[in-house]
C-alpha cells in the first residue's frame, strides 16, 4: 500500500516525510491514557504581544493560545514567532496549559511558524490548526509537523487542537477527526480537542451573527456530537462583546448544556465567567457522588433503576454523574476553583 501511493502526490509526500518516523511513535508500545485536562476557558493572546504573554500565569486560565494566525498582523508573523519562541524558554506558565496557534495549511505560512517554535528549549503542549477543510490538509500538516520535529532528540508528542471554520470543514469533519486517529502512529500528536471557529463559518455561509447565536445552533451540535463521538473535547464558540458579561455567562451556559466542555474567550475579564460556566457547582458534585454511591449500593441488591431524591435513576444517570465527578476532580487537580 506504501508504495502504491509514493507517487508524487499530495498524500504520496504526506507519506515519504512520515514513515521514516513510523518506528519512534510504535515501537514504544500504546501511549498511556491522560488524565483528563479541563480546558474550560481557550484564552487567544497574540504572538507579538510580549506583555501579554508575561501577563498569562497570573490569570488563572486553563489554555492560553499563543497566536501566530488571525490575531497577528501579515507584517507581523516574524515578530510573533520569534517572541512566542521567547516567551516559552522564559515564561513559567504555572498550571495554564500553552499551546501555539500556528497558521493554516492553505497559507503556506505553517511550515514556518513550526520550525520557528520548535526552536525552543521548552516546546508548547500543544498545536492549534485553524482552518482544516479536507483530510488532504490534515496529512499535509502531519507530514510538515514530521519534518519541523527531526531534529529533536526527544521525540516530542502533542496536543493537537483542530478548528472548524467552514461549511466545507463542517461537513468533513468525521473523515478528518477519523484521519487524524489513524495517523497516530506516524505523527508527533495526538487529537485532543475540536474548536468551533463561529466568526469565520458565519462568513463561510453569509450568516449574521446574533447575540443568542441562533444561526449556529446546527454547526454547535454538529461539533459536540462529533468530537464526542471521537472521545474528544468541544470548544464553543467566541463571545466578541468582552464587556457584555451577562450575555457571556448565558451564552457560556448554554454551551455548557449542549455539552461543549470549553469556550474561547478574547479578555481576561471574560475567563473566571466562562471556568465558572463549565465548572460543577458543589451542590451538583454532591448530588453526583450521592447517586454513585446509591446505585452501587443498589446494584449490590441486585436492583436495576430506583429512586434518588425524587427522581427514577437508572445507568445513562449514572455515567452523567460520573462526568460531574471527573469533571470536578480534574479541576481539583489542575489547582483552579473559581
Amino acid at each position: 500500500w506504501v508504495m502504491k501511493m509514493a507517487a508524487p502526490t499530495k498524500l504520496g509526500r504526506v507519506l515519504s516525510c512520515t514513515m521514516t518516523r513510523v518506528r519512534s511513535y510504535c515501537t514504544s508500545g500504546e501511549q498511556p491514557i491522560k488524565p483528563y485536562r479541563p480546558r474550560r476557558a481557550l484564552m487567544y493572546v497574540p504572538g507579538n504581544d510580549e506583555r501579554k504573554i508575561k501577563k498569562i500565569p497570573s490569570l488563572n486560565v486553563d489554555l492560553a493560545v499563543l497566536d501566530c494566525e488571525d490575531g497577528v498582523a501579515a507584517n507581523k508573523k516574524d515578530e510573533a514567532r520569534a517572541t512566542i519562541t521567547r516567551m516559552l524558554d522564559e515564561v513559567d506558565f504555572g498550571r495554564t496549559e500553552c499551546v501555539v496557534r500556528v497558521n493554516s495549511v492553505d497559507s503556506e505560512l505553517a511550515d514556518d511558524d513550526l520550525l520557528a517554535i520548535l526552536q525552543a528549549k521548552k516546546l508548547p503542549s500543544g498545536i492549534m490548526l485553524p482552518k482544516v477543510d479536507s483530510v488532504e490538509e490534515l496529512q499535509q500538516f502531519a507530514a510538515n509537523l514530521n519534518a519541523a520535529v527531526a531534529e529533536i532528540e526527544a521525540n516530542p508528542i502533542f496536543d493537537l487542537i483542530t478548528m472548524v471554520e467552514s461549511a466545507k470543514g463542517l461537513m468533513n469533519l468525521p473523515a478528518i477527526l477519523q484521519e487524524a486517529g489513524n495517523l497516530i502512529d506516524m505523527s508527533p500528536f495526538r487529537l485532543a480537542a475540536v474548536t468551533f471557529g463561529s466568526d469565520d463559518f458565519c462568513a463561510d455561509i453569509g450568516a449574521s451573527r446574533t447575540s443568542d447565536a441562533s444561526e449556529l445552533l446546527y454547526a454547535r451540535q454538529k461539533v459536540v456530537v462529533t468530537a464526542k463521538a471521537f472521545g474528544l473535547q468541544a470548544i464553543d464558540l467566541v463571545s466578541i462583546d468582552f464587556k457584555d458579561t451577562e450575555s457571556l455567562r448565558r451564552q457560556a451556559e448554554e454551551g455548557a448544556r449542549m455539552g461543549f466542555t470549553g469556550k474561547q474567550v478574547i479578555h481576561p475579564l471574560q475567563v473566571p465567567i466562562v471556568q465558572q460556566a463549565f465548572s460543577p457547582s458543589p451542590e451538583k458534585v454532591a448530588w453526583a457522588r450521592g447517586l454513585i454511591l446509591a446505585f452501587q449500593h443498589h446494584q449490590q441488591e441486585g436492583k436495576g433503576a430506583f429512586v434518588y431524591e425524587g427522581k427514577m435513576i437508572d445507568r445513562p444517570s449514572l455515567l452523567q454523574a460520573q462526568n460531574v465527578v471527573q469533571l470536578a476532580e480534574a479541576v481539583e487537580l489542575s489547582g483552579s476553583q473559581e
